[in-house]
């Protein structure tokens, strides 16, 4: 993970947590990597069991999740960590537009999650990431319980 911050994020600002959950690997591991090189401090993680156990402990400010999982789907995974941390913000990620439109209009507006359909640009994911960060003072000012 990098913990400094890389070259569009200023010094003196706190390093924003990204939890990524992908059963598929490469996409999970591929979107930390962008992230942390463009100043994140991105966590890849393969289940969405798994981003319940680290969640509290890494206490991110932002979750990337895709939507269909085996054991536990991505909404319900986001619905329990915002239950943990109220301030996190959730980007939903689905590869079949048609469940990211249903979601978009149904089930994830009632949780102000955003939905994202697969694939995702990197410039256009970090521009949503920078976007959230603008309007969330909690995540600017690096306001993380402990």
């Amino acid at each position: 993970m990098n913990s400094s911050p890389g070259p569009n994020v200023p010094e003196n600002s706190s390093t924003p947590r990204v939890l990524i959950a992908d059963d598929e690997k490469v996409i999970a591991d591929t979107l930390a990597m962008i992230l942390n090189y463009s100043g994140f401090e991105a966590l890849p993680v393969y289940s969405c069991v798994k981003a319940l156990e680290v969640a509290s402990s890494f206490r991110p400010d932002m979750l990337i999740s895709d939507v269909i999982m085996s054991e536990l789907n991505g909404i319900e995974a986001a619905v329990r960590i915002k239950a943990l941390l109220p301030d996190i913000r959730v980007f939903l990620l689905s590869g079949q537009t048609a469940m990211a439109e249903l979601l978009e209009k149904e089930n994830a507006a009632n949780y102000g999650f955003e939905v994202l359909t697969k694939p995702v640009h990197p410039q256009e994911l970090i521009g949503k990431l920078r976007q959230s960060m603008a309007e969330s003072p909690a995540i600017i000012a690096g306001d993380r319980a402990t």
